[in-house]
């Protein structure tokens, strides 16, 4: 989850869970299902896998229910057991054995998108983010959100652009001003400079 920052503001803008996937990964906005984690491996003999959590506090993946993997057509119960650096250890419904662990490795775990918790004003999911069509006041295309980082001073939206390099846009409210997730878009009021080619 994310919140767009006021320029005053002095606490960093971010507040995850980043339900998408890894930074740099994600579906359409306002996607059907979102990513709370994916498998990085098996974790002792008896089936335990390692998570890598993509919510704010990494326990809470195992709070929404059952999540299914990429088709939607398995889908597994989780079962926290411990945490390590970076991950948390789970049992997942149906794997008993290092061998049916090991053969989830890259296992992407979702979650339809409404059992999500409904977001405040000015809080948004990743996932409804990304794959936004950004355009300026006038309606001129500038691109689409391909990702969301945070380097410690606030969330940056990562814009693809047909033509040209991809753009980081400050996600303020000054610079981002509107947000019309029905609409499937974005409304970009970029200071001088920002979207350069030069710069880009």
């Amino acid at each position: 989850m994310t919140t767009r920052k006021h320029e005053a503001a002095s606490e960093a803008a971010s507040r995850v869970p980043h339900p998408t996937a890894p930074r740099g990964e994600g579906g359409e906005g306002q996607s059907q299902r979102v990513c709370l984690g994916v498998v990085t491996g098996p974790h002792g003999v008896q089936g335990a896998v390692r998570i890598k959590s993509f919510t704010e506090e990494p326990e809470d993946i195992a709070h929404y229910g059952p999540l299914a993997d990429d088709s939607g057509r398995r889908s597994f119960e989780l079962e926290l057991i411990g945490a390590a650096k970076g991950v948390v250890l789970a049992h997942l419904s149906g794997v008993e054995d290092r061998d049916q662990a090991e053969a989830l490795r890259g296992l992407r775990l979702h979650l339809p998108r409404a059992a999500l918790p409904q977001t405040e004003a000015e809080e948004y999911y990743h996932a409804d983010l990304i794959g936004l069509e950004a355009v300026l006041g006038d309606g001129t295309p500038v691109g689409r959100v391909r990702a969301i980082y945070d380097f410690g001073a606030g969330d940056t939206l990562e814009l693809t652009r047909p033509c040209g390099s991809p753009v980081m846009v400050p996600f303020t409210r000054a610079v981002v001003p509107t947000i019309e997730l029905a609409a499937g878009r974005l409304v970009l009021d970029p200071p001088p400079g920002l979207l350069d080619e030069s710069k880009a």
